[in-house]
């Protein structure tokens, strides 16, 4: 294969006599190719002694081409403008993908948020931006990408599926030592806003009627406007909230609250939802993957495991 090898100069000689050609100075090439003007001169030389002809005519203060210089001239000069419109493409930064992804306040501040850096560490090349939020997102208009849902999972012209069934209990700091449905007497209930699209929503009154109890009196105590907030105030001891297990499973787990008894209120489910022709969507894609990892890995208590925390805690 010796035939097929190409017989060229040494490509820096080459360079510098193109350079130097289309400046008409050995000085002005020099400062194109962040080098000296004798190390043109010199590259230039070496070029000249390897093709066996002059390429400059040299005076003071002054070079001009040889007829075998203004030959060789418009070829390379072609040749790196080539080379010169390959490359630069490849020299442009990479556009980063931005994944804008909707869900409920409470699913990005309680399974979302303490695993970003996770996400951002499978997948560098995204840039994820979370917008919480419980209103219905118009996809096109908001630059949605992809939307975290708490409903029956009714979607017209959208695709989705189901990412995690909830139920909801009566949940509380164990510094409140509560034991029995009775003890919810002496403490306040915590409450919070339901989407008002929910109908039907697992409430404190929802529960009361599902535990055989009157719904009359589990309407009093403290209302927040965000899950969050209610969840915060049980951690913090200010009262029980019916939570959502899910939500607060690492909280079960670590002791931080406790599920003093029951019965579990049946929730609804948690949808991931994007439109139709995001079917395929590799970054939708590799975040569908990265959710169903995290449900997946949520550790579920029973409440015989929870009320076992709330009796070493007392």
């Amino acid at each position: 294969m010796e035939s097929s090898r190409r017989r060229l100069p040494p490509l820096s000689a080459l360079r510098a006599f193109e350079a130097a050609a289309r400046h008409q100075s050995f000085r002005l090439a020099a400062a194109e190719l962040s080098v000296t003007a004798t190390a043109i001169s010199h590259q230039i030389r070496q070029l000249e002694a390897l093709l066996g002809v002059p390429l400059f005519e040299r005076q003071v203060r002054k070079v001009s081409l040889t007829a075998e210089g203004r030959a060789l001239f418009p070829a390379l000069r072609d040749s790196f403008d080539a080379m010169a419109v390959a490359v630069a493409p490849l020299l442009q930064p990479k556009r980063r993908r931005m994944l804008t992804v909707s869900a409920t306040p409470a699913f990005v501040a309680r399974l979302l948020i303490p695993r970003i850096a996770d996400f951002q560490a499978r997948h560098p090349d995204l840039d994820l931006r979370l917008h919480a939020s419980t209103q219905v997102v118009d996809f096109a208009a908001q630059q949605i990408d992809a939307a975290i849902r708490y409903s029956k999972g009714n979607y017209r012209d959208l695709h989705s599926e189901q990412l995690l069934h909830t139920s909801f209990a009566p949940m509380c700091s164990p510094r409140l030592t509560l034991r029995t449905p009775k003890d919810l007497s002496r403490h306040p209930l915590l409450h919070f806003q339901w989407q008002p699209t929910l109908p039907e929503p697992p409430d404190w009154p929802a529960w009361a009627r599902h535990a055989g109890q009157a719904a009359a009196g589990f309407h009093r105590g403290v209302t927040f406007s965000d899950e969050t907030h209610a969840i915060d105030a049980a951690i913090a001891g200010q009262g029980v909230a019916l939570l959502n297990t899910a939500l607060v499973a690492d909280d079960l787990t670590n002791g931080t609250l406790v599920m003093p008894f029951g019965p579990e209120l049946d929730g609804f489910d948690y949808h991931l939802v994007r439109p139709a022709h995001a079917l395929g969507d590799p970054a939708i894609d590799a975040l569908r993957a990265w959710l169903r990892e995290i449900v997946s890995a949520q550790p579920a208590p029973s409440r015989a495991v929870a009320r076992k925390r709330l009796r070493k805690s007392t």
